[in-house]
Formats: C-alpha cells, sequence, structure tokens
C-alpha cells in the first residue's frame, strides 16, 4: 500500500476553507454562497456552478447548523452512484460494502443510498440534505457528481472510493488501476501477443481512466500500436459483448483483450465464441475485479484482483479519523493490485 500526497495549489487556503474563501474562489458575494448551499432558488445557474466548483476545488465543509434539538445519529451513509439493479447484481460493491461493515464493527450505523436514476438521486440528495449521516463515502462517483453530493452532505466530512479526476481537496481511498493494467498487458506481451485491445469504462470515471492510462503506457512502452483497437463499455456485460463485435469489426487480427471490469470480459467471451473465436487459442481476454463469476465462467477468467473488501474497510478507517477531527486535506491512498492468471489468457 502507498500513501500519495497531491501537489499543493496555491489557489487552496493553508487552514481549513471558509464560506469567504469559497466566495472568493466563486467570483460571488459570501450571501451568494450561501444561498447556493442551502438550496435556495434565488440563484442564477452560473453563480451555482461556480459555487459548487469552488467547493469541489477546496473541499469545503459546511459546519453543521441544524436544529438545538436535533439528534446525532451517527450514521454512515455509503452513497453508490449506479443504479439500484447494477449495485444489487455486482459482488463489487457487496464486497465493498461489506468492508465497510466490517471494519464499523456495530459502532456506526450503515446506510446504503443508491444514486443511478433520477429518482434515486432525489431521495439520496433529500436524505443527506437533512443531516442525519455523521459521515459519507461516495463510491463510483462520476466527475460531475462530486460537488453536488459533498454539498449535499450537509457538512458532514466525505470520503472518496476512487482518485477524483479533478484536483479536490477530499480524502480518496483507491486501487492502483494503471499498475494493475499496466501488469496484464504485460503478460500479454510475454505471451506473444501483438494485437491486444482494450474495452474501457466509462470515460467520466477515475478507476476507468486509470485503466487505460496502464493499457497505453505498457503498449507504448512495447512499440503497439492502438489504432482500432479501443473501445468503451460502462463495466457491464452488456456493454462487454458489444464492445468485442466492435472490435473484431475494426481489427479482425485482435489476438487479446483487456477488459476493464470482469463484467465486460464475459460479455467478451460471449461475442467471441458467437463470432467462432476459440480462447484463448485465437484470442486471449483478461478481465478486471476477481469477481466470483471470473471463476465460474469457462475459460476461467484471467483478471487483475483489486481488494474490494480492504478498499472497504480502508474508507471506513479513513472516514472515522475524519469524524475524529482529523482535518480534511488532500492524501490519497492506493492499495495494491495483483495479476491473477487462469485459463483466458
Amino acid at each position: 500500500m502507498t500513501v500519495t500526497h497531491p501537489p499543493h495549489d496555491p489557489a487552496l487556503p493553508d487552514r481549513p476553507p471558509t464560506l469567504a474563501h469559497v466566495a472568493q474562489l466563486a467570483g460571488v458575494s459570501p450571501a451568494t454562497a450561501s444561498r447556493v448551499l442551502n438550496g435556495s432558488a434565488r440563484v442564477s445557474r452560473a453563480a451555482r456552478l461556480q459555487v459548487e466548483a469552488a467547493v469541489e476545488r477546496l473541499g469545503y465543509v459546511r459546519r453543521r447548523s441544524g436544529p438545538p434539538d436535533r439528534e446525532s445519529s451517527g450514521t454512515v451513509a455509503a452513497v453508490v452512484c449506479e443504479d439500484g439493479c447494477r449495485v444489487l447484481g455486482d459482488p463489487f460493491y457487496a464486497r465493498l460494502l461489506w468492508g465497510v461493515r466490517r471494519e464499523l464493527g456495530g459502532r456506526a450505523p450503515l446506510v446504503v443510498l443508491m444514486a443511478g436514476r433520477a429518482d434515486e438521486w432525489r431521495a439520496t440528495t433529500g436524505y443527506l440534505r437533512g443531516g442525519r449521516a455523521e459521515g459519507v463515502l461516495l463510491v463510483g462517483a462520476r466527475r460531475d457528481q462530486v460537488a453536488p453530493l459533498v454539498q449535499a452532505a450537509a457538512g458532514a466530512p466525505v470520503v472518496l472510493a476512487g482518485r477524483p479526476l479533478d484536483e479536490v481537496a477530499l480524502p480518496y481511498v483507491d486501487v492502483d488501476n494503471r499498475g494493475g493494467a499496466h501488469a496484464a498487458v504485460r503478460h500479454l506481451l510475454a505471451s506473444g501477443r501483438r494485437r491486444i485491445g482494450t474495452i474501457a469504462g466509462p470515460a467520466d470515471m477515475g478507476a476507468a481512466v486509470d485503466r487505460l492510462a496502464g493499457y497505453r503506457i505498457a503498449a507504448r512502452e512495447a512499440g503497439m500500436g492502438v489504432n482500432g483497437l479501443v473501445c468503451q463499455g460502462d463495466f457491464g456485460r452488456l456493454s462487454g459483448e458489444r464492445a468485442m463485435r466492435r472490435l473484431l469489426e475494426r481489427r479482425p487480427d485482435v489476438d487479446a483483450v483487456l477488459a476493464a471490469s470482469d463484467q465486460m470480459a464475459v460479455g467478451a467471451l460471449s461475442a467471441l465464441r458467437r463470432a467462432g473465436r476459440r480462447v484463448p487459442d485465437d484470442v486471449a481476454v483478461v478481465g478486471f475485479d476477481d469477481a466470483p463469476v471470473a471463476q465460474q465462467v469457462r475459460p476461467r477468467l484471467t483478471t487483475v484482483r483489486q481488494p474490494a473488501e480492504d478498499l472497504g474497510a480502508r474508507l471506513a478507517r479513513e472516514l472515522r479519523a475524519c469524524t475524529g477531527g482529523r482535518p480534511n486535506t488532500e492524501r490519497g491512498v492506493v492499495l495494491r493490485t495483483k495479476l491473477i492468471i487462469r485459463e483466458s489468457g
């Protein structure tokens, strides 16, 4: 495990940011900034976006000012920014949340909120604005979701699962997505593959961006061109199947593929089977996650294992430190990944 500290941004204050800092960075009055943070409708869209961007960049956390008789619940809210159906069907989230629960050890209630569909988003932000959560974990947040959720958190400390794509002063815990993808491509090259494609994840998620970067770095180091070898999915099985079909159309000579999730890798296996391609004889397939499905499919899936339970536990530990009074600073914790070699590649 390694701990990284992003370079200091001269625009960020050396002490915990205040409402005045937010207003100054956003170029608005403190009163306008306050109205935005309180959800007032009497603010222009431009001002709202400027304030939200400033909140995200500064990592500003409002002091709670709820009613005097408000009783603290001590609840930890885990906000998963995916459709509820996908969350319930993807073992990664269950493993991560189990790690969170294990680390909390009964010391705090855990509430899981899903914010994929519009109705889920409204319910989640409404719950957070009610101030009932003492700490918030953001899981799978897209680039444009971080600021609104931090604002809705009503002053509670926030820890991100995954590296944020923008420089924000919020603590996060991630896995070595770049290194894991790099190791997977190096393995495929060492086994004699020379036309290695990839099925990348969503471009607005840090994990997907880093896995694609690891693939590109390894390809560049090997002098391998990637023209026509990069397709994109959404981490889901169906998107992996569609992306594999596109890869075969563009580059029928592809002899290996790295999928940015095991679910997409399983979809790729289906597409290859329908196309009459043998795995791994004709095309090797490597996934990412080491989900249970990796050992259930045939051939069993070579994949990059990410420690989902440990990720959840470390998220809870970081959040507990924040709620215990540690300053909310720029801090990133990165956990190691491991390549698990099986029959598919």
